[in-house]
């Protein structure tokens, strides 16, 4: 059995190399991001430095939460790679201990990295992203956002004999207020009678309130208004439900937001896709060391073959393309989101499991 000492010294070795790629790679997507925010919003009149490097600072924890997966793979391959060119698992393997004992510290340490990830990271990430779309808002004067055009979530109400289509860029307050908002109302005979474009929208007592809205009717010169109300029967839920997007709630919220949802009739096959996959991120990054232990641990002195690493990395990626995959199928409902969520993970580590199995006991 691998002593307390050794174990620690293994884990500790996994969880600082698993700290400088984190750091590494958010350096560079914040520089990378900054260097977009910069290009996309510098010719606006109210951009500063120190405002690009805020949106990209508050962004980037967003960003990071999809290289995870591939930060606990790379650093699974090279803490492995570095204790074998070393010789402290040839020196491990002659003390007696099997190739399971001294994974076992390196799978902990990635479970720890998950647990990280989902309560320190998740809540940074959806704090980050909701103040980023105040701060675009805001510097845009509410025009002209570019997520509130043809990849903004739309929603269609019906009261009276108009309906109104509503657009945003954001949605904030548990749904009580729309950031980069459009309205779109259509008459009774189907034809479009006016169109507003609102820098913040409050959804009220049977009533949207809207500020600084811009109106646009046929044949018509748009027309500034301070306040606009347009008259609604839709509920914070629903709105929260069909237009907000699951990655902007801390998984803290999110079996409130669905048990809400769903209290309403809403099915929320979105936040329960995103709560799942969550809950199930430390268990895909033991997985994903499991992969890596699969192409890093031969001998020293017969080399690391390049072609191994390389399907490795191939095999971390296909398994994060079928998560992505399975993922979208468990949003749309075809996949209850339980199995969604944790089938590419049971799979992915049975066949880790069985890799080494093979390559330990023959």
């Amino acid at each position: 059995m691998i002593g307390r000492t050794l174990g620690a010294y293994f884990m500790r070795r996994y969880l600082i190399i698993t700290f400088w790629f984190f750091t590494g790679i958010f350096g560079l997507i914040f520089i990378v991001n900054f260097t977009e925010v910069s290009r996309r919003v510098g010719d606006l009149p109210d951009y500063s430095l120190w405002w690009g490097v805020t949106f990209a600072a508050l962004q980037t924890p967003f960003i990071m939460q999809q290289a995870v997966p591939f930060i606990a793979l790379v650093s699974g391959i090279a803490t492995l790679i570095s204790l074998n060119r070393k010789y402290e698992l040839v020196v491990a393997r002659a003390a007696g201990i099997s190739a399971w004992q001294f994974l076992l510290p390196i799978c902990i340490g990635a479970l720890l990295f998950g647990f990280a990830a989902l309560f320190v990271l998740n809540p940074l990430a959806s704090f980050g992203y909701e103040r980023t779309q105040f701060l675009e808002a805001d510097i845009r004067g509410g025009n002209n956002t570019p997520v509130a055009g043809g990849e903004a979530p739309w929603i269609k109400q019906r009261f009276g004999q108009t309906e109104t289509y509503i657009g945003a860029a954001g949605v904030l307050d548990e749904g009580l207020q729309l950031v980069g908002a459009t309205f779109i109302v259509i008459g009774a005979d189907m034809d479009a009678m006016e169109r507003f474009d609102a820098q913040r929208a409050f959804l009220r007592a049977g009533e949207w309130q809207l500020e600084n809205a811009r109106r646009t009717t046929r044949g018509n010169p748009p027309e500034l208004m301070e306040t606009v109300s347009i008259p609604t029967n839709l509920t914070p839920e629903f709105v929260l439900e069909r237009l907000a997007s699951p990655e902007t709630i801390p998984i803290f919220q999110l079996p409130r937001k669905i048990a809400a949802a769903r209290s309403f009739g809403l099915p929320a096959n979105n936040f329960a896709m995103h709560m799942h996959s969550m809950l199930a991120m430390p268990a895909l990054l033991v997985a994903m060391t499991l992969i890596a232990a699969t192409v890093s641990m031969r001998f020293a002195r017969m080399g690391q073959s390049s072609a191994m690493i390389l399907g490795g990395v191939m095999a971390g990626f296909l398994l994060y393309v079928v998560t992505v995959l399975v993922k979208a199928f468990g949003s749309a409902g075809f996949v209850p989101p339980v199995a969604a969520a944790w089938f590419p993970v049971v799979v992915a580590g049975f066949f880790g499991v069985t890799f080494l199995l093979y390559r330990e006991d023959g």
